[in-house]
């Protein structure tokens, strides 16, 4: 039997763990885990907020068990509806028949398509409430953070909003839940990792949930990945992190992304990263793409306000995985970044053709011409590299803001 961990009085926490699956949406690296959250309310009414993977349904029915006994749940409240957090909805029912699933309409539309439930729903609008008991519920409706039916649900009376995915990370609980009993610091990466590869596309959506809660007074954040921030200090951090990459701003920092299939084209970015050392820049990040995961690209590009992409042509395009990424960056909307890109081949140069489309796309501000490489190295290519190093170098240090479509080269 699990002993209750108690976050604040009458709100437990009986989430799950899951240090077994490699990947998070069977695409995302899970280094580190990633814990499902999900929380009882035990008042007048029991309300239960999300549920869990299904594959910890067993361990999550224990935990559940060891807060309330024999005392039914008599409210579900689902704030997203991905099955990570869904799963184990059906086992609920079961074992609860007359609960009752709160949500908004287009949560019942998918209850309906994922798992046959049409029954004994309570269906919410914007900002209704529901009392518990000693505790109030209130419902904000948050589309698109990051899927449509998405909401939070705010407790008036403890200030304890439950924000679905937002304020999330990847990573396990390892012993502790809540930002005293682990180091907050060690989540921030995988905050910015999770961010950029699950809800990065969605900036303006995002922007819309902060601007609807703010002015209302938050003392502790549960969502449904990672810790749960209770210090002032973590929850003004975690706050001010979602809405700078929202707005796609990021720190003094540079990556470098390329591919290489002989080694010439990562020579030309040894070189531009060379010269951009030599010229001020000190956050310089590199990325092989044939070697680091797309997921710890995304974090990184997200995190940089420099970018500079490489590429040699690979049947009259970039290749594999510089093409994977991207499209990635145009999913995901990445505005407000210095850019400069490379490119080699050896009898046509599609690979400049698509970089130069890409820029134009995403409209970002190159900081100097591209370099370009027939077959390999020489003094003209490698004086050209350094020159493009030198110039992200020096506009990183100047502190100009993006101008979109404009190109300079010193």
């Amino acid at each position: 039997m699990y002993k209750p961990f108690e976050i604040k009085e009458n709100l437990f926490y009986v989430g799950v763990n899951d240090r077994t699956k490699h990947l998070f949406e069977n695409l995302w690296p899970l280094p580190k885990g990633v814990s499902y959250n999900s929380y009882i309310i035990n008042d007048e009414k029991v309300a239960l907020i999300d549920t869990v993977d299904i594959c910890y349904a067993d361990v999550f029915f224990n935990k559940t068990g060891s807060v309330l006994g024999d005392k039914k749940i008599d409210y579900l409240v689902v704030n997203h509806m991905e099955p990570d957090h869904s799963g184990a909805i059906g086992l609920l029912k079961t074992r609860y028949p007359d609960i009752k699933i709160v949500g908004n309409s287009r949560t019942a539309d998918m209850l309906k398509g994922y798992y046959g439930i049409t029954d004994n729903l309570l269906i919410i609008e914007d900002k209704e409430e529901l009392k518990l008991g000693k505790n109030t519920l209130q419902f904000y409706l948050t589309p698109m953070v990051h899927w449509p039916e998405t909401m939070m649900t705010y407790v008036k009376e403890s200030k304890t909003l439950f924000s679905a995915d937002a304020f999330g990370t990847f990573g396990t609980l390892d012993g502790g839940v809540t930002d005293t009993q682990l180091e907050p610091d060690r989540y921030r990466d995988e905050m910015i990792r999770y961010y950029s590869n699950i809800v990065g596309k969605f900036g303006s959506p995002v922007q819309a949930a902060l601007k609807k809660l703010n002015g209302v007074g938050i003392e502790t954040i549960c969502s449904t990945h990672g810790p749960i921030w209770t210090q002032p200090d973590s929850i003004s951090k975690v706050v001010s992190l979602y809405d700078k990459l929202s707005r796609y701003e990021s720190e003094n920092g540079m990556v470098i992304a390329y591919g290489s299939m002989y080694g010439n084209t990562e020579q030309l970015a040894e070189i531009i990263a060379a010269s951009a050392a030599e010229n001020g820049a000190r956050n310089i990040v590199m990325h092989n793409v044939s070697k680091s995961h797309e997921s710890e690209v995304l974090r990184d590009i997200f995190k940089y306000r420099g970018l500079i992409i490489g590429s040699p042509t690979y049947n009259n395009k970039p290749y594999p995985g510089v093409e994977s990424l991207l499209s990635a960056l145009q999913n995901r909307n990445v505005k407000n970044r210095f850019f400069g890109y490379f490119s080699g081949h050896t009898w046509a140069d599609g690979a400049k053709r698509e970089l130069k489309a890409f820029a134009e796309a995403m409209e970002f501000e190159m900081v100097c011409e591209s370099v370009e490489m027939k077959q390999s190295l020489n003094d003209n290519v490698t004086e050209n590299a350094y020159a493009l190093g030198k110039a992200m170098a020096e506009k990183l240090n100047s502190g100009d803001a993006v101008v979109p479509h404009k190109t300079i080269c010193h």
